[in-house]
Formats: C-alpha cells, sequence, structure tokens
C-alpha cells in the first residue's frame, strides 16, 4: 500500500509526464509548420516516450494498491523564436523533470518507500539519458549556426530516430 503522501505526488507525475506529452507533441507542430519535418518526427518520439512515462507510473500505483487520479492537463506553449529556441526550452524542461523527479525521490527516502525508490532510479536514469540528448543537439544547432546544408543533414539525422518502447514496466503483462 502506498504512503498517501506518496500516491499523490506519483499521481502529480504522471500529470507532469502527459503534460511533458502535449508539449512535444505542439513542438512536433511547430517543426512541421516551419519544414523540419526530421525535428518535427523527432519530437513524436518524445512525446510517445512521455506517454509511456505516465504509463509506468499508472501501472506502479495501480501496482501499490493505489489510486489514480487523472488531472486536466494545462495549455502547452504553440510557439518558439527559432528551432534553437525550441531545443534550448527542451533542454530547460528535462531539467524541472528532473528536478520533479530528484523531489519525488527525495519524498520516498523520507517516507522510507524503498520500493517507490527502486522504481524510480529507472526515471533518475532516464532523465540523465533525456537531459544529454536535448544538450547534444543544442550544440549541433549552435555548429551549423545558419548553415541550411548543415540544418537540413542535422534535421534528417534527427527524423531517422525510432519509438522504443521506453520501459518492460509501461505493460501490465
Amino acid at each position: 500500500m502506498l504512503n498517501k503522501k506518496i500516491e499523490d505526488a506519483l499521481n502529480a507525475q504522471i500529470n507532469a509526464e502527459m503534460w511533458s506529452a502535449y508539449l512535444y507533441l505542439s513542438m512536433s507542430a511547430y517543426c512541421h509548420h516551419i519544414g523540419q519535418p526530421g525535428m518535427a518526427s523527432w519530437y513524436e518520439v518524445q512525446f510517445q516516450e512521455e506517454q509511456d512515462h505516465a504509463k509506468i507510473l499508472f501501472n506502479y500505483v495501480n501496482s501499490r494498491d493505489g489510486r489514480v487520479e487523472l488531472k486536466p492537463i494545462d495549455a502547452v506553449p504553440t510557439e518558439w523564436e527559432s528551432i534553437i529556441d525550441v531545443f534550448e526550452k527542451t533542454l530547460a524542461h528535462e531539467q524541472k523533470v528532473t528536478s520533479l523527479i530528484n523531489d519525488l525521490y527525495a519524498l520516498t527516502h523520507e517516507c522510507k518507500d524503498f520500493a517507490t525508490q527502486s522504481m524510480l532510479k529507472w526515471f533518475i536514469d532516464e532523465q540523465v539519458e533525456e537531459e544529454e540528448s536535448a544538450k547534444t543537439i543544442i550544440d549541433n544547432i549552435k555548429m551549423i549556426k545558419d548553415n541550411g546544408y548543415g540544418l537540413y543533414m542535422l534535421d534528417k539525422e534527427l527524423g531517422a530516430r525510432t519509438y522504443k518502447k521506453a520501459s518492460p514496466l509501461t505493460s501490465n503483462d
């Protein structure tokens, strides 16, 4: 059985993950609009991964005899200044999510909920990867500057990314 404080915090994180999915779908729409279909595709994979993250937490709460309470998802931005701005906002968002996961992990430590702590280890590792990926793309865009061919090649590279199920924890099996 989950501690009520942890259950509430996990529900808040489910909401945050769904908001993240919605944000990345909005970023995908923006990239399509400005003629960067590969980057749009990259964000569509991000969208799917964030849904997986929410599902992992959803399944975990249910497995611990907790109650999932889905809340409305707040509106997300739909416009950015440039392609670099989109990816800088992505990095800032991932850093915020890292902070949320760290706070949740700290709460499990405070409540001595070692099972939830163990489950959250996957998310901690995932956030390192998420931040590194966004930072690498930002570095590449900065290196490319205004080189249209370079941006074209980066768009093609990012478009080659394929969706992989985030974790076996996403299924109920």
